[in-house]
């Protein structure tokens, strides 16, 4: 007789989980659609800005859902006594979890049982909790580097602006010191195109502006371009470069080889060498800048291509770096379905591959 009467019971509780997965994939879908026409009158942001702002639009609509949810469940099954009791207790703490993850707070981990069948939302309410904690920390690490990067050189330019002030200075104490304030004033302009740009390519409908032209004439206009600097410092170059005719941006590639070639060129001291190879191999051409530099160790190669990382801070600092170049140049790479890699070791040089598809 017992095995009767619970019978009936066992489809509720499996309609209720299907109604919960429904209920939260439909809520940020509504989220979603929300942000849309959101984005639609202000402008898309960044995608780090897009993911957060739907995530808690979703959240918001996901919360009220489940709110009239209660509502409605607590008026009908008000006597089911023990069961109702414990359902009811988990939607309100995921409310409360809601709303603590609406107001910044994304600590919150609901307790997932095994049997439970709301232990699905539970999972998947901890896993959003987690994932924003990070974009989290993600911006205010960005926030705090960009704070960081423009605060030096503004500290150098109004400390040499003040000492300008002093009508004793000799002439070569002057061109010192505005020679200091252009050079830290053009760090700024550099930092603030490099954001300018990583966040342009970053957002989702940024076009490529596909051209064919001559990836080897391209590699070789780059190395010219920087001759003074290599010239400078008596660097040995060394080219070897198949014809490649590629469909890309050139804008963009330009922009790529440009960075490799003046970091290899900044890194690499007085009398070293720097060789660029052109080769293409099974479809895809292959880009390889190596130098002679002071390389990095297999740590800082983990995260070389992160946003403001620099492999060592004081010699960066002094060499006018702000750890954005190699973050462009990846960006561009993948854009256009590349990848770029890296190897060194300290004091033996490094070599970057970019590897594009043709």
């Amino acid at each position: 007789m017992n095995p009767q009467k619970n019978e009936p019971h066992r489809p509720n509780w499996g309609w209720g989980v299907l109604l919960s997965v429904i209920l939260f994939s439909l809520c940020f879908a509504a989220g979603y659609g929300l942000s849309l026409l959101i984005f639609s009158f202000t402008g898309r942001p960044a995608d780090i800005w897009t993911h957060i702002i739907t995530e808690i639009l979703g959240l918001s609509v996901f919360a009220l859902a489940v709110k009239i949810w209660v509502w409605l469940h607590t008026r009908r099954y008000s006597g089911n006594g023990r069961r109702n009791q414990l359902r009811n207790a988990f939607l309100d703490n995921t409310i409360k979890a809601m709303d603590r993850i609406a107001h910044g707070d994304f600590g919150v981990l609901l307790p997932v049982e095994e049997h439970d069948p709301f232990s699905g939302i539970a999972e998947s309410v901890n896993k959003m909790a987690k994932e924003l904690g990070s974009m989290e920390n993600l911006r205010q690490d960005f926030i705090s580097n960009v704070s960081h990067e423009i605060q030096s050189p503004l500290t150098s330019i109004s400390g040499f602006a003040a000492l300008l002030k002093n009508d004793a200075l000799s002439p070569q104490q002057r061109a010192h010191y505005i020679n200091v304030i252009e050079t830290e004033a053009k760090r700024l302009s550099k930092l603030s195109d490099n954001l300018l740009k990583l966040s342009s390519l970053e957002s989702s409908g940024h076009p490529l502006t596909r051209t064919s032209f001559s990836l080897d004439k391209q590699l070789q206009n780059s190395v010219l371009m920087l001759e003074p600097q290599w010239t400078e410092k008596n660097l040995e170059l060394s080219l070897s470069l198949e014809k490649i005719t590629y469909s890309g941006d050139r804008e963009l590639l330009a922009q790529v080889w440009i960075n490799l070639l003046h970091n290899a060129i900044k890194f690499t001291p007085e009398g070293g060498g720097i060789s660029v190879t052109l080769t293409v191999t099974k479809g895809e051409a292959i880009c390889c800048v190596s130098d002679t530099g002071t390389g990095f160790s297999e740590e800082d190669g983990m995260h070389i291509f992160e946003r403001f990382y620099k492999a060592d801070k004081a010699r960066d600092r002094s060499l006018g770096g702000n750890g954005l170049g190699l973050s462009l140049v990846k960006k561009i790479i993948e854009l256009h379905g590349g990848r770029i890699t890296a190897k060194s070791q300290p004091d033996l040089g490094s070599t970057f591959t970019v590897t594009l598809p043709l």
